[in-house]
């Protein structure tokens, strides 16, 4: 197993610092206030929203996990087809879900190399270290860098066909414009030819949906009160989050759940890194995350717009999700 580090380290560091630091100052000056998601993700965040995978409400990761071993001998089919390929991840998680097609790789006696991608070092040789022990035999390379340069790389270094996994409903955090951007960019970085496996989650019953995203146990609006914590801890904000609410809400017209933390009470906070307070009426909103909920014409339409055809959708027992492995056609 190794490690490819494609940037500098303190560079990065200091740029993903400066970048939060301009999106807070954005977003808290806005008319309608807003943090972007990705900013959820700090080692704190993480373990959070690993927390929320194992929550009942939660059915997102139950219901992928169930597709991953369902279809295990169909995906081994398809994707390995008797040829070496490159199983590039975008994003490293807790790894729970990817150490499934991982075993069943193995046990299948696919021809494959694990390559692994995230900005965050640590979180790639965390996992590296993980996997070196549980399967001593794997073929793992670790890519510290942005998703694209590293595709790049790969391509470079690396022989076979590429598959892209994009698991979760990672996708779903993109509007539809988004959504076409990003995969079309991801499109133009692959051949012709290899694929994409990635994750959607379908529209169904909105009771289902809403206590998915406020549960029982209070993990979800723990892991949205880090937001500000991470404001507090990084950049010296002064957030009482006791002086704010969790809010998620299925938006039937946008067909995304939407997630607001809401003020209490007029306040004002003040943030030191941006040398600025910004001031909250009561019951004003900050709006963290869009999560899209898709039908199956949604997914055919994203597809085809950005230049890949389907080859499966696989779905969990419930019918919730879909895994569907797309090609790219050029």
């Amino acid at each position: 197993m190794a490690i490819k580090i494609l940037e500098n380290i303190e560079i990065k560091k200091n740029k993903l610092k400066e970048n939060f630091e301009m999106d807070v100052l954005a977003g808290l000056s806005a008319e309608n206030k807003c943090i972007p998601s990705k900013y959820f993700y700090d080692e704190n965040g993480s373990h959070l929203f690993s927390k929320i995978t194992d929550v009942d409400e939660y059915y997102l990761t139950a219901s992928e996990e169930n597709i991953l071993r369902k279809y295990n001998h169909e995906i081994s089919e398809r994707l390995g087809n008797n040829r070496r390929f490159n199983l590039i991840e975008l994003g490293v998680g807790d790894g729970r879900k990817t150490k499934i097609l991982l075993r069943n790789f193995i046990e299948n006696n696919v021809d494959f190399e694990y390559i692994s991608i995230d900005i965050s070092e640590s979180a790639v040789t965390e996992l590296d270290q993980g996997l070196l022990s549980e399967f001593p035999e794997l073929a793992h390379t670790g890519v510290v860098g942005e998703y694209l340069d590293a595709i790049d790389w790969i391509k470079d270094n690396k022989q076979g066909t590429n598959v892209v996994l994009f698991l979760g409903s990672s996708i779903g955090n993109f509007n539809e414009e988004s959504a076409l951007v990003f995969l079309r960019a991801l499109w133009k970085h692959l051949n012709n030819g290899d694929y994409l496996l990635i994750g959607f989650d379908l529209k169904k019953d909105i009771t289902v949906l809403n206590k998915a995203y406020s549960d029982s146990q209070g993990v979800t609006q723990a892991f949205n009160f880090n937001m500000l914590s991470r404001i507090n801890r990084e950049l010296g904000g002064t957030f009482d989050i006791n002086k704010f609410m969790h809010h998620g809400i299925y938006n039937p017209i946008t067909g995304a759940m939407e997630s607001y933390l809401l003020a209490k009470e007029a306040q004002s906070v003040y943030i030191e890194a941006l040398e600025k307070s910004f001031d909250f009426k009561e019951f004003e909103a900050i709006h963290l995350e869009y999560s899209y909920k898709y039908l199956v014409e949604d997914i055919t339409r994203l597809a085809e717009k950005s230049g890949y055809k389907i080859a499966s959708n696989l779905y969990d027992d419930h019918n919730y999700f879909t895994d569907s492995i797309w090609q790219v056609v050029k």
